[in-house]
């Protein structure tokens, strides 16, 4: 079976996805779905899949949101 580079991107954001939905800690959850949706965008622009972009990006940016709204309050908790 011959895999080209679009595959095992595809493959690899699969995975990266993946894995995240099993993490107990919800910031390593937020890091690695992040990361799977980045691929999955970059994916989703070389199979020319405007639906496939447009969500991941989308999730990509509710991680962001999260990760830093975590550490806006993490930051505020050491302060008081």
């Amino acid at each position: 079976m011959e895999f080209n580079f679009v595959e095992i991107l595809g493959y690899a954001a699969s995975i990266m996805v993946a894995i995240s939905l099993t993490m107990k800690d919800i910031v390593k959850l937020r890091i690695l779905n992040f990361i799977g949706c980045g691929l999955f965008s970059a994916y989703g622009l070389m199979i020319d899949s405007w639906p496939v972009v447009v969500t991941n990006t989308f999730i990509a940016c509710v991680n962001v949101y999260f990760l830093l709204k975590m550490q806006q309050e993490k930051k505020q908790l050491q302060n008081a």
